[in-house]
């Protein structure tokens, strides 16, 4: 049983019901203990095959670069669903995207919509054709969908941050590998903080390889088994007067606002240049 709030949260259900076919909803702790103690759960649901065929149709009209294009593209198509009932299905993806390209634009999806299921066309298991993502079913007409959209509107570059956020989803030791190494040898710009959270596995297999080093080093903070919109982020903001937050993450982007923080979205590559910088380059 996986339960939301409880070990894995919203990310981890829609991440195992889409890419590993697993059969699970989104539930509180009460429900997801009292399973665990009995190893029943009541059947409904994205327990029943019936509830796991695709409702809306997209086609993806350009190749991702970035992780923070997968959480866009999330950002859009939970936008476009907008129900914990819906399930979107994506074709036009050429490559297969890697776990965490999956798990970025799946934690996106599930905070924009409570959307719990997705199927991506050649991609995750119950998908391999797009007649098998809607059981044999008349196929939706499609909408196509751009990652370009969602950026659009945001800060301009020459701001200041004040804060550079890594995080929701923690992020994997490949991700902190990638800003291990794009950060080594540089310094955080003093007006600016920056700050990663991971899980405690990871956060040890990182200081064993010097990962959290290279980032301590340079002034940025590595916490592990936590999330930053749940670590009383409104009273860092005010007790450090942060506001204006710069994350790869398009899932926090559509929490944090909520918390008095004025998000923008950007690559993790502009995100620790403008770290560096102290203004969005």
């Amino acid at each position: 049983m996986w339960g939301e709030h409880t070990a894995f949260g919203d990310t981890g259900v829609i991440y195992a019901n889409s890419v590993m076919g697993a059969c699970s909803n989104f539930e509180g702790g009460p429900s997801a203990l009292s399973a665990g103690l009995t190893g029943r759960t009541p059947r409904y649901g994205y327990h029943l095959d019936a509830h796991r065929k695709g409702t809306h149709h997209f086609v993806l009209h350009e190749q991702l670069r970035d992780l923070a294009d997968w959480g866009a593209l999330g950002g859009i198509v939970g936008r476009a669903t907008n129900s914990y009932w819906h399930v979107p299905v994506i074709s036009g993806v050429t490559s297969a995207p890697h776990s965490d390209e999956l798990k970025h634009f799946g934690a996106a999806l599930a905070s924009f919509s409570s959307v719990a299921l997705f199927h991506m066309v050649g991609v995750t298991p119950e998908a391999p054709a797009l007649e098998a993502a809607f059981h044999g079913c008349p196929i939706p007409k499609a909408t196509g969908i751009s990652a370009d959209s969602f950026h659009a509107g945001f800060a301009a570059p020459g701001e200041k941050v004040d804060v550079v956020v890594f995080a929701a989803p923690q992020l994997s030791l490949l991700e902190l590998q990638q800003l291990a190494g794009l950060i080594a040898g540089r310094r955080i710009h003093p007006a600016t903080s920056l700050v990663v959270a991971t899980s405690p596995e990871i956060k040890f297999a990182a200081d064993r390889m010097g990962l959290t080093r290279n980032i301590e080093e340079a002034g940025g903070i590595v916490a592990a088994g936590v999330c930053f919109y749940q670590m009383y982020a409104r009273e860092m903001a005010a007790a450090n007067g942060w506001q204006r937050l710069l994350t790869s993450s398009a899932k926090l982007v559509n929490i944090i606002a909520g918390y008095g923080y004025q998000p923008m979205l950007a690559t993790m590559g502009r995100c620790i240049d403008s770290a560096i910088a102290g203004r969005i380059v």
